[in-house]
């Protein structure tokens, strides 16, 4: 049940199962097999949006078939309403104890999922798999899974934005960062409306792909993404700059952070001289290719440095600077705080998605790594 506060919630804002009301037979399928139950676990600050991406559609699936091809319960870690990450009040069916085994049971997290290492709630997800119930994540759920060890021997993803985070804490895991996973008892998204496209997956397994479609067009959908579409817009659309030279630049940049190409071998890959690869970036990216590499580096360090434990060290290294001293030194001179007080002063919050290009850092360029 939806409310902005934790009071009695205004009416129609309940996203707990209602009855059923004069249900439009619409797609093709008459089968009358089991309904399928699922439990959506909110965690402190979990993401609104891949929450209501996911409980809508079995909403509006089951409008569409006229009778209950779904059902669901909201649960949270007491039976206390659970707070988004914006603010909003969700109240819950059953705290997580008092849980009956549904078929889906998806962990719905959001900001700071890498530090809820609650251990009765990773037992209890444990327990869960261990009933049959198929255990997933949304978002950042999926770092509860790789707790529990429910993510070994199988692909999984997590949203883009804490990729190198994920990877670090858990090396042994396939995280693919595909849009999302079905792999075997395990369903994971990376979040946002990438929940859209699992839950219209599952429903076109289930009941054919006419209804999952039917869904998909009453949420203004214009196409059920597959899980290798991509979780970012393109370079080109991120950048707004369409000149293939320097995406093709900017591509290697980002796909080297921990070892980075000098500015000649990125200048000779792209077939471009020196001069020209300076003029490229001054023209479409207002500085120079060290500075923008430098930038790309200090913004996956800041990634690094709220969403894992490593060591300041550790992340320097990662992100292709000689020593700790030297990645401070820049880091302070591009954030105006110390990697250490950026760690301590925003433990509570995640790293910001910008991109080097969306900045527009002033003063000389700061070295690197050659």
């Amino acid at each position: 049940m939806f409310a902005r506060s934790f009071g009695a919630p205004p009416p129609g804002l309940d996203c707990r199962q209602q009855p059923l009301k004069d249900g439009i037979q619409v797609s093709g399928t008459q089968d009358h097999e089991a309904q399928q139950t699922f439990a959506f676990l909110l965690l402190p600050d979990f993401a609104m949006l891949c929450f209501s991406a996911a409980i809508e559609p079995l909403r509006v699936a089951n409008r569409f078939a006229g009778r209950r091809l779904y059902d669901w319960q909201i649960v949270t870690l007491d039976g206390q309403p659970a707070s988004s990450s914006g603010g909003t009040g969700v109240l819950a069916d059953c705290a997580l104890p008092d849980c009956e085994r549904p078929d889906y049971f998806l962990v719905v997290a959001g900001m700071n999922a890498q530090r809820f290492t609650d251990p009765q709630t990773i037992g209890a997800l444990r327990r869960l798999d261990r009933s049959g119930c198929r255990v997933g994540a949304l978002s950042t759920g999926s770092y509860l899974l790789a707790r529990a060890g429910l993510l070994n021997g199988h692909r999984c993803t997590v949203h883009w934005e804490n990729l190198d985070g994920f990877r670090e804490d858990f090396p042994d895991l396939e995280v693919t960062g595909e849009l999302f996973e079905a792999d075997g008892p395990r369903l994971t998204s990376s979040g946002g409306t990438a929940s859209l496209d699992m839950m219209l997956s599952l429903i076109a397994k289930d009941h054919g792909r006419d209804l999952a479609t039917q869904v998909a067009e009453q949420f203004i959908h214009e196409r059920i993404r597959e899980t290798h579409d991509h979780q970012r817009m393109s370079l080109q659309g991120r950048l707004g700059v369409s000149h293939p030279k320097l995406l093709q630049v900017i591509a290697m940049m980002e796909a080297n952070l921990e070892e980075p190409l000098p500015r000649a071998e990125l200048a000779r890959q792209a077939g471009l001289s020196n001069r020209q690869l300076e003029r490229l970036f001054r023209k479409y990216l207002g500085r120079s290719p060290t500075r923008y590499y430098l930038e790309l580096r200090l913004h996956r360090a800041r990634a690094l440095l709220l969403q894992t434990a490593m060591s300041i060290l550790n992340v320097a290294l990662a992100c292709g600077f000689v020593s700790a001293s030297h990645f401070s030194k820049c880091y302070r001179e591009f954030f105006n705080k110390m990697p250490r007080q950026e760690r301590q002063g925003e433990e509570h919050q995640t790293p910001r998605a910008d991109t080097a290009a969306a900045q527009d850092s002033q003063g000389s360029s700061i070295g690197q790594r050659r």
